[in-house]
């Protein structure tokens, strides 16, 4: 059941990058969102499949959209909160998915 989180992560990306771009007509912000969006769907589809690499796929897909969206909500003050929610959700499923990693590794 871990593929659904990736799966909401992709479409939640890709809206967050489809707004950046209609609020102030940043491709950067759509094509980061497309991108990291469709890491995170062949993630889950590794992951649904039972595939090697799909929870480290989704783990660095997780810590790009901190990497990226972090910055940018500090710089804001918390005050944007596309940049906000996007960092937050992307600490989380780093968390989730670090987790899973751990796991698979490790047995436990």
């Amino acid at each position: 059941m871990s593929h659904h989180p990736a799966y909401t992560m992709a479409g939640l990306c890709a809206v967050g990058g489809a707004i950046g771009y209609a609020k102030g007509r940043s491709i950067p912000s759509l094509v980061a969102g497309a991108g990291i969006g469709a890491v995170y769907w062949i993630a889950g589809e590794r992951i649904r499949e039972n595939k090697a690499y799909g929870h480290e796929l989704a783990f660095a897909a997780s810590s790009l959209l901190l990497l990226a969206m972090g910055p940018k909500a500090v710089r804001t003050g918390g005050r944007a909160p596309v940049p906000l929610a996007m960092s937050l959700l992307g600490s989380g499923s780093a968390a989730y998915y670090g987790k899973k990693v751990y796991e698979d590794k490790y047995g436990v």
